[in-house]
């Protein structure tokens, strides 16, 4: 009774201490509860803000950071009063009841500063001053009076009051310090503050940088924006916003400075990536340092587990040793801290705080990590764009760089970086977190510890042979995936001419092989990837044999280095990933180096219009010079034509203009009439290329092109390029949304609208690249006469024109005629008469001939046919009105359906495996978990069995006799097998995942590959080939490398979890009753968490997409963009797409934390309750030691894998999306390609004479549409060249592939040499005929393989057909090669002319010799003089065959025998029999 005792003055006495300091907490209870729960949210704030996160006093941090070490001292201070209270005669509240009251006080303090925080209520504060002053007083005097009665630093409370003591001065100061910073009280004027602008946009809802350190660490504030996605789908307007300081310009602007740092400390070398990594460290090396030390502090935390373990277990031992008595001073009993910690209930609780500051800090280091990777990201894609605003043409066009490389750059580079910087703490946590286990290991098992440290030296070159391995056959994978992309791009584009030649099965073979040459190289990696696993589960198993064969085998020894062997195997595993990913970034800013190294083009800003050049000579590449000695002169406000042949460089001229070639001499001039000055400069200059470019946006806006709207002018403008019949057929008018490339437009459609594009600017000058290429000859000529002639000419704009009709030349102001890239001669009309007779007599044969064509062409109204037809809008309406109707209904089912799995897809994945890998699966994963849970029970009774001897030996008094021996030859042995078994059925087990993973691909991709190569046209012009092409190259990817991946990573996580459950409810079976609220809450979490998760997943592959094909769009319209001078705007869009793309990967790592800090408390909270009960089994009914240290092993488990499980599960329903979009695929309907005959029965050189027979023939494009042609009768004899003419819609085309089946028909007959062709097989039948598109179509290759695939022809027979198609020429000054037919064609023919691979179509189908020719408006790109030439050529070189000629004007088929014209209807009716010629 001596603590109660107040002989010697009330402050030498203990319990009158302690009860002093109940004084302080018992002030701030009393003082701030009617505050916090009567109105203290009655004090308006005089700033208003939306949020309530914003931070306003100094030192918020601080403040947070000492309230947390202030709660853990008092727990401490708790824990040590209880523990020394148990030496004690009789209890006394007074050690840990005062403790627990001040941890009571702290935690409201800290609620109270946060409500008067977001409340800006300063003045309030002044009753936390008052209160950290009284527990300050307090304990000051309490440790002095400890000190003076000879209390010291061996006494544990004594220590704990002294830190006690410091929190509270540390905490007075910081109140102190934010009154002397905010003056809100003893001084006249109080600061004024105000919130960032973030808080004051409605917009950002992205908070994670406002809330306080509690919210941060655990992402508190977005519980409501997780559960709110359970109501609600999660859109761009949801997540809102970023914030300023991660927005893509805030960064590109950070990366900027530390790029011309760089700059300025001497010069940039062109090659070479040091300088960027510079850069890099420079903008964002400084919260990589934060994340470093973050990942530190949580790597020393996590080796709280095994230590706490091996407490735990030897404390329960019977061979436990107490620590130093304690000593009795004041009427109580003080403890050292030896003997606080060999408390089993006290190092349980220290586990569970270790835990819970141990996860958090990994949260914080992985967030930081990622959210510096993805402003990194941002800062190179808006670099990378910057540069393509600044990149020559030449380097695409010429193929010295794609589209699809810059892309790749853009998607994939960036990407690798991101993540390097991610994994980035890693390279310096994982040296400390070896060295600190490896030291720990050698406290517990002595010398024999280096065995281990051994093997990890040893595994360590290992593992740097396979990263290295595995980084050359990903590389080597990626090269197959690009080269089958390519091909399957290639493939995609040009279906429609494959089918017709029937060369679809050629080119599916060829990807096929490319395919077998990626899952060659993806079956190596998959092979090193389970070789690298099973390497590590061997190290696992070597684990257990290491701890099952020391000497001095003990619980605690045996199970605390297992759990830090455990430990060991992380930083191990993941050194394989982090080398590849160093690997992979190191080679992307190789890339990234060689791009922004790469030449530029000169950009100027100032009015244009009058254009000069002077000794021109210009090139694309390095050599030879394309143009050369140019001298023009293009008039102000006058039309001037260029003219010439096909790939004389009319284009090029209009480009060298612009500042789009590269200039080896010459100078270009821009003059400025109204004040008489002289620019080497221009402005914006209004320009139509030759080939169309269109926004993926409405009709509107690509003819507006960000210029202000005006009616009038609008009108006029669609007028002039008669698009209002076109825009009225659309489903939404001008307000349709055209697709990638305008695909829903057809090819005159998308020309006209870049006119109108051109023509609605008010620019000076406008250039035209042939702008009627596409058009038939009304629409030519009502916008030569409308739009150039009248509209331009109002306007006194300088219009520059290139074309091939020669029939508007009277109407030109000035004319340069090019020749072989050089100019043959410019001036007016009457000077080239003059100057050039021959040239103009020439000009004046074809102008005569157009002028005839204008006298025979009957006028009509012009009529094109819908795009889509009328009943199939109506039926559009009428789902749209009933869907509005039901729109609720359909919410409530998209909710039901967004929180169940789809199982039936994994079904089709699963299907995909087969029968005999499936089973394997499975069954090893289940055998190969229950052989390692075996293996550690083995242990666990093995140790066991060791104490008991031990026990046993003790108890008989034996001192080295045999009989007291422990045998340990018959466990080693049993323990052994499992262990050897164990390492099979690893092995077996990484195999089975990965090659399952290989043949669900292998089927899937063959499966789909075939499906789209068979299916009818309607599928490609009803679906974007972006959306297809997706399905080979984002969703093969998938399911190619991430869902075998996620499977097995999910399965091993349920497994370990389900057996670690099973194992700690075996050893206490108490925690069933835990496992219970533990089990209610995962789900709950789960189930919000995968919502979310699939909506932010989606949504940023979604925004991906949009920012990916601004680059590519900006790519194929870059001379389009710089010409209008447009790169402001787009650049802007960019960042819109690029923040856009970075909320949503923000938001869902965000959500990717949050789950993880919930699942990871809960593991905490599994430990603390396995570690209680294990610990209160043992010492109540002596449940082994072994079995304690077994479930608290597997306890850990838990808390490491629980996360992995949800977050794997939420991965695999996205991964599953790319199966069911792929398998809907899958399922379309083929063409019917078998017919009532076989290829045997069809006669050998059928068709033979090519005699056409078409008797009341009806097709159309699809089951749903209606007819475009109707009852069409023709016959066409032997060798007779027919023309079919009409107006743009009128069935002229649909003719033509009514003849190769392309068309569903519903009545008629078609019938070629005697046969029915509806009888032929479809492959037979395409293959006897030949067809000349209007798009020409080329493919990357040789010039050989563009003219013959299949390898039939000879090499004079591709002579012959080059010399017919007039590009002899061509070839041979394209190579210097003996064999010119080998020289390569770039992606699309870019290297080439559009009239250019006009005539490569015309000579691929001369090649094939066909008895039957079909050319459909096969001549519309090339120039009057070659056209001409070609027709002879036609008439003599297939005099003895069929020709079918489809033209838009009759002026094609003058020369031909008999001449069809197509009706409104789609009927043909014979209108004119010639006499041929």
């Amino acid at each position: 009774m001596f603590a109660y005792k107040v002989d010697n003055g009330l402050l030498n006495n203990g319990c009158f201490l302690d009860a002093l300091g109940l004084v302080p907490h018992v002030f701030l209870l009393f003082s701030t509860f009617p505050i916090l729960f009567i109105g203290w949210g009655s004090q308006s704030s005089k700033v208003h803000i939306h949020h309530s996160t914003w931070l306003h006093f100094p030192g918020h941090n601080l403040r947070w950071l000492l309230t947390v070490v202030l709660l853990f001292v008092l727990v401490c201070e708790i824990a040590e009063g209880i523990v020394s209270d148990g030496f004690n005669q009789s209890r006394h509240l007074h050690l840990y009841m005062p403790a627990g009251l001040g941890m009571l006080a702290a935690i409201t303090s800290i609620v109270y500063y946060h409500n008067i925080e977001t409340s800006n209520f300063p003045k309030l504060l002044i009753a936390l001053l008052i209160y950290w002053t009284l527990p300050f007083i307090t304990k000051t005097i309490k440790f002095v009076k400890y000190d003076d009665h000879g209390i010291g630093l061996m006494q544990l409370r004594f220590c704990i009051t002294g830190l006690l003591a410091l929190l509270y001065g540390l905490l007075l100061g910081v109140e102190v310090n934010v009154i002397l910073q905010r003056r809100y009280m003893w001084f006249p004027c109080p600061t004024e503050v105000k919130p960032p602008d973030d808080l004051q946009d409605l917009g950002v809802r992205f908070l994670q940088p406002f809330v306080n350190l509690l919210s941060k660490s655990t992402y508190w504030w977005m519980n409501t924006f997780i559960t709110s996605a359970h109501k609600r789908p999660i859109d761009l307007k949801t997540i809102g916003k970023l914030p300023i300081s991660m927005r893509a310009l805030t960064n590109f602007q950070r990366l900027r400075k530390a790029f011309d740092a760089q700059a300025e400390k001497g010069p940039v070398p062109l090659k070479g990536s040091r300088w960027i990594w510079l850069a890099l460290r420079q903008a964002f090396g400084r919260p990589l340092v934060l994340s470093i030390t973050f990942r530190f502090i949580a790597d020393l935390l996590g080796f709280a587990g095994p230590l706490c373990i091996s407490g735990i277990v030897h404390h329960i031992s019977s061979d436990n040793h107490s620590a130093l008595p304690p000593v009795k001073l004041l009427g109580v009993h003080f403890i050292s801290s030896e003997a606080f910690l060999a408390n089993a209930y006290v190092l349980a609780v220290l586990l569970f705080l270790a835990l819970l500051l141990q996860r958090t800090f990994l949260q914080a280091s992985y967030y930081v990590a990622i959210e510096t990777g993805i402003k990194l990201r941002a800062a190179i894609q808006t670099k990378i764009y910057h540069k393509i605003m600044r990149l020559c043409t030449s380097n695409m066009s010429m193929g010295d760089m794609t589209t699809a490389q810059i892309c790749s750059l853009v998607a994939r580079d960036t990407n690798h970086l991101m993540w390097f910087f991610f994994l980035c703490p890693n390279l310096w946590a994982m040296p400390v977190q070896i060295v600190m286990g490896v030291l720990l290991l050698y406290s517990l098992l002595g010398v024999s510890a280096l065995i281990g440290a051994t093997v990890i030296v040893i595994l360590a070159p290992l593992q740097y042979f396979v990263a290295t391995r595995l980084s050359r056959a990903q590389k080597s994978t990626l090269e197959y995936t690009s080269e089958r992309l390519k091909k399957t791009n290639e493939l995609l584009r040009g279906i429609k001419l494959l089918k017709l030649y029937a060369w679809e099965h050629i080119f599916r073979s060829s990807v096929e092989e490319t395919r077998r040459q990626e899952l060659r190289n993806l079956r190596t990696f998959a092979l090193y990837t389970a070789l690298c696993v099973f390497r590590w589960q061997i190290f696992a198993v070597h684990v257990h044999v290491h701890s099952g064969t020391d000497f001095d085998l003990s619980p605690a020894v045996a199970f605390g280095s297992l759990s830090l062997f455990h430990i060991l195997v992380t930083p191990l595993f993941l050194l394989s990933s982090v080398l590849h990913s160093t690997v992979k970034a190191l080679v992307s800013v190789q890339k990234l180096s060689e791009f922004l190294g790469s030449t530029e083009i000169e950009i100027d800003q100032d009015p244009v219009v009058q254009t000069t050049i002077v000794n021109g000579y210009f090139t694309w590449t390095q050599g030879c010079p394309t143009l050369s000695n140019i001298d023009i002169k293009v008039p102000f406000g006058q039309l001037t034509m260029i003219v010439g042949q096909v790939g004389c460089g009319k284009s090029s001229l209009l480009l060298a203009a612009l500042g789009e070639m590269q200039k080896i001499s010459g100078n270009i001039t821009w003059n400025n009439i109204l004040t008489a000055c002289v620019f080497r400069k221009r402005g914006s200059v209004a320009y139509a290329s030759q080939r169309p470019w269109l926004l993926n946006a409405t009709v509107e806006e690509n003819i507006l092109f960000d210029m202000a709207p005006n009616e009038k002018r609008y009108k006029e403008v669609i007028e002039v390029c008669q698009l209002q019949p076109d825009i009225d057929t659309l489903p939404q008018g001008d307000q349709t949304v055209i697709g990638e490339r305008g695909i829903i437009l057809s090819g005159g459609q998308r020309q006209r609208i870049c006119v109108a594009r051109a023509l609605y600017q008010h620019t000076n000058v406008v250039f035209l690249d042939d702008p009627f290429s596409a058009l038939d000859i009304h629409l030519s000529d009502h916008l030569m006469r409308e739009g150039i002639l009248k509209l331009l000419r109002q306007e006194k704009r300088t219009v520059v024109l290139v074309t091939h009709k020669l029939q508007y030349l009277p109407h030109a102001d000035w004319i340069i005629a090019m020749r072989d890239g050089t100019v043959q001669t410019q001036g007016t009309l009457k000077d080239i008469q003059c100057a050039e007779p021959e040239l103009f007599e020439q000009w004046r044969t074809l102008m005569n001939r157009q002028d005839k064509e204008n006298t025979t062409e009957l006028k009509r109204k012009s009529f094109r046919r819908p795009m889509y037809s009328t009943d199939t809008l109506a039926t559009e309406d009428e789902d749209e009105d009933s869907t509005t109707s039901t729109d609720e209904d359909s919410l409530r089912a998209e909710l039901r359906h967004r929180t169940t799995i789809p199982w039936s897809s994994f079904a089709t994945y699963l299907r995909a495996a087969g029968l005999l890998l499936l089973p394997l699966l499975v069954l090893s994963q289940l055998t190969k978990h229950s052989l390692m849970v075996a293996i550690d029970f083995w242990l666990a009774h093995w140790t066991s069995r060791v104490i008991a001897a031990q026990i046993e030996s003790a108890e008989r008094n034996c001192t080295g006799t045999k009989d007291c021996e422990f045998s340990h030859s018959s466990y080693l042995q049993v323990f052994c097998g499992l262990c050897a078994l164990g390492i099979v059925l690893c092995l077996v087990t990484s195999l089975a995942v990965e090659w399952t993973g290989l043949r669900v691909s292998r089927e899937l991709h063959c499966s789909l590959l075939r499906t789209i190569v068979l299916a009818p046209m309607r599928l490609f012009e009803t679906t974007p080939l972006g959306n297809i092409l997706n399905r080979f190259s984002a969703d093969t990817n998938t399911i190619d490398q991430h869902i075998p991946v996620t499977l097995e990573c999910l399965s091993r996580s349920t497994l370990l979890c389900v057996s670690a459950v099973g194992v700690i409810s075996y050893v206490t079976p108490l925690f069933l009753f835990a496992l219970l609220p533990l089990a209610v809450a995962c789900y709950f979490i789960q189930k919000y968490f995968r919502v979310a998760s699939r909506d932010l997943q989606q949504l940023e592959d979604s925004t991906e997409m949009p920012l990916l094909s601004h680059y590519s769009q900006t790519i194929e319209g870059l001379t389009t963009i710089r010409a209008f001078r447009h790169e402001q705007r787009f650049k802007k869009k960019l960042l819109e797409h690029t923040d856009a793309n970075n909320i949503s990967s923000l938001f869902l790592m965000a959500a990717n934390r949050w789950l993880e800090v919930r699942m990871e408390y809960i593991g905490a909270f599994v430990v603390l309750i396995a570690a209680v009960a294990s610990i209160s089994n043992a010492l109540c009914s002596q449940l082994s030691a072994g079995l304690v240290g077994l479930g608290l092993t597997y306890a850990l488990m838990v808390s490491n894998y629980l996360n992995w499980i949800v977050r794997n599960l939420a991965d695999m329903e996205v991964h599953l999306g790319c199966v069911k979009r792929v398998s809907s695929l899958i399922h379309t309907q083929p063409e019917r390609y078998d017919g009532l005959m076989t290829p045997a029965q069809v006669p050998a050189g059928w068709p033979k004479y090519g005699e056409i027979q078409i008797k009341n023939l009806s097709v159309r494009y699809d089951s749903s549409l209606k007819p475009v042609l109707r009852h069409v009768s023709a016959h066409i004899r032997p060798g007779q060249k027919v023309g079919i003419c009409g107006r743009t819609g009128s069935g002229k085309s649909s003719f033509s592939l009514a003849l190769f089946r392309m068309l569903d028909t519903i009545e008629g007959n078609r019938i070629i040499d005697g046969i029915d062709i509806a009888k032929l097989p479809l492959q037979t039948l395409r293959s006897k005929f030949s067809i000349i598109l209007q798009d020409p179509i080329l493919f990357s290759g040789t010039i050989r393989f563009n003219l013959d695939p299949e390898r039939k022809a000879t090499d004079q027979m591709l002579w012959e057909a080059l010399e017919i198609a007039q590009l002899m020429p061509v070839v041979k000054r394209f190579t210097q090669i003996l064999r010119s037919t080998d020289a390569m064609v770039t992606e699309g023919g870019e290297n080439f002319s559009q009239g250019q691979r006009q005539l490569f179509c015309l000579a691929r189908a001369f090649v094939r010799k066909s008895s039957i020719l079909i050319m459909d408006e096969a001549t519309a790109s090339i120039d009057m003089a070659t056209e001409s030439i070609l027709q002879k050529v036609v008439m003599t070189a297939f005099a003895d065959r069929t020709v079918v000629t489809i033209a838009v004007s009759p002026c094609t088929s003058l020369n031909y025998c008999t001449l069809y014209k197509t009706t409104q209807q789609g009927s043909s009716t014979l209108a004119l029999k010639l006499t041929c010629e």
